[in-house]
């Protein structure tokens, strides 16, 4: 590999101290609560804690080793389909590194990791403001299916 390229790779432990300043950058982005303190010890058990690790990151990686964006994913199930897919949870690239060609190798690097895991599709959601991102998505070749997201906490 020559200098001047990026590259997209499994996260490693010592990547969580950048991992979680992305991750802050990425709530920032959508307009939403920072994390909560203690995010790294949380993603240290769930990325690197007992195999099989329940959730997957890729970083990528500036030549200088800096990472610059993420996205992370993790197996899901589908009742209707009756079958599991890879649910790409967040793709962030912070902004100095957009539309250098990062975005594309992440995504890539997240399908291979469906196609490996034996699982026939990918999806994702995005916010519907987040007009970049979906310009980025359909340029892919991604269908969309209009949905609203909903949280509740399990504590009354």
């Amino acid at each position: 590999m020559s200098e001047r390229e990026a590259l997209v790779r499994h996260a490693h432990p010592e990547d969580l101290p950048r991992l979680v300043e992305l991750i802050t950058e990425h709530a920032a982005y959508e307009m939403a609560e920072p994390p909560a303190p203690g995010l790294a010890d949380r993603l240290a058990e769930l990325l690197f804690g007992p195999e099989p690790s329940r959730l997957r990151c890729f970083v990528a990686v500036l030549p200088d080793g800096t990472p610059a964006g993420y996205a992370t994913c993790a197996p899901e199930l589908s009742t209707w389909n009756g079958a599991e897919y890879l649910h790409m949870d967040c793709l962030y690239l912070a902004e100095p590194s957009r539309g250098h060609g990062l975005g594309p190798l992440l995504m890539a690097a997240v399908r291979a990791e469906a196609r490996a895991s034996g699982l026939p599709e990918l999806r994702w959601q995005t916010p519907a403001w987040n007009e970049d991102a979906i310009r980025f998505y359909d340029r892919l070749g991604a269908t969309s299916k209009e949905k609203r997201g909903y949280a509740l906490p399990t504590d009354p």
